[in-house]
């Protein structure tokens, strides 16, 4: 069994869906990404904003989750993320989320694997460690609490 210790909770905020499209690969659709803040036992701050998550919906109900957005640390360093991931659940509970309502993330699967690039220095240890994130979405938000895999 893997072990794994929290490493940081990220609250972002969200705006409105942009529905892109219905594509060869199914519906395509862009959250922006409007700021947010990060924090754990080694490292906090803010999130940019200017940042999106760009999903794609496909037939069978799973949203394929692909956000980029930047991270600033509140000595000033910036971190770029790349956070990909699934979400879905019972076609009833998907809808309620879809609608704003408030679902228990316990209810719905939401996993995310992270990617950071970091400059040498106090942060760079997100350079080479592997995360797991488990999201919780809200009308207005998501939170996401990550997992350094030991």
């Amino acid at each position: 069994m893997m072990n794994a210790d929290f490493a940081f909770e990220a609250f972002i905020e969200v705006g409105p869906i942009q529905e892109v499209g219905h594509t060869a690969k199914g519906a395509r659709r862009m959250i922006p990404i409007l700021g947010g803040r990060f924090s754990g036992p080694r490292i906090e701050g803010i999130i940019l904003p200017g940042g999106a998550d760009w999903q794609l919906i496909r037939a069978d109900g799973v949203a394929e989750i692909e956000a980029m957005y930047t991270m600033k640390t509140s000595d000033g360093t910036m971190i770029y993320i790349v956070n990909k991931g699934y979400r879905h659940g019972p076609k009833e509970v998907m809808s309620r989320l879809a609608a704003g309502e408030p679902v228990s993330p316990e209810d719905y699967y939401f996993r995310t694997t992270p990617f950071f690039e970091v400059e040498n220095g106090r942060y760079d240890w997100l350079n080479r460690t592997l995360m797991i994130g488990k999201g919780e979405r809200t009308k207005d938000a998501v939170r996401i609490r990550f997992y350094e895999i030991l």
